[in-house]
């Protein structure tokens, strides 16, 4: 079973997709647990407050240290951790192969930036990965956490329906995926190609990588 601690300034948005499909699916069947904390939790002023302007000017807030010590602390006190993960623009990539090693672990700590983002000293002493969904700013890292949360137990057996469906996913292999096409076999004058209704699998397996071949060449050369 794989457990994901998710550390959050706005927990709220959090929980809209842990309550639907697959993340659901996986809690209730005892693959996942996802446990939310609310970081104004730690905080003990009278206002909650976990931000503060940052030392030597300049726009914005940032996360205060001392809830967030707190937090992780008090969590580490009560089982072991494979990653302390710091969800920040600036952070590593990620990609298909981050979440198949991610898969391996056991319990995990995903800490959500907010505002500017996180005093430095958590990020040097608590964080084992920080990590980016790209090369763009969200408000904060609660919907990056999501994807994170989702690509990784969806790579749980029994996660999904279909096993072989997340082996066989774009990024497994370096390769995007296949075009492909249901019932019926012509609608509006566009028809199915006729090597995925002949029923020869070996045709079909090979009609397959060489589309997915020309995707990737066409899309994401870099890939190759």
């Amino acid at each position: 079973m794989i457990r994901f601690d998710i550390i959050s300034a706005v927990p709220q948005l959090l929980k809209s997709p842990l309550s639907e499909s697959i993340l659901k699916r996986a809690q209730e069947s005892g693959l996942a647990e996802i446990a939310v904390h609310d970081l104004r939790r730690y905080a003990h002023d009278k206002h909650r407050i976990i931000d503060q302007p940052p030392y030597g000017g300049g726009s914005g807030m940032i996360l205060k240290p001392e809830p967030i010590f707190e937090c992780i602390e008090a969590l580490k006190a009560e089982r072991t951790y494979d990653e302390v993960i710091y969800m920040s623009a600036d952070g590593e990539r990620f990609t298909q192969k981050m979440a198949n090693e991610l898969s391996l672990h056991g319990n995990m700590i995903i800490l959500c930036g907010h505002y500017k983002g996180v005093d430095q000293r958590v990020r040097d002493t608590l964080i084992t990965r920080e990590i980016s969904i790209g090369d763009y700013v969200l408000t904060g890292g609660e919907l990056a956490a999501m994807v994170v949360a989702d690509a990784v137990i969806r790579l749980i057996p029994g996660a999904i329906g279909d096993g072989e469906s997340a082996l066989t996913d774009s990024f497994q292999d370096g390769l995007l995926d296949a075009p492909s096409y249901t019932r019926p076999p012509e609608f509006r004058g566009m028809k199915v190609p006729e090597v995925l209704l002949g029923g020869n699998h070996k045709e079909v397996a090979k009609w397959r990588e060489e589309q997915r071949t020309r995707k990737t060449q066409q899309r994401r050369s870099d890939l190759l």
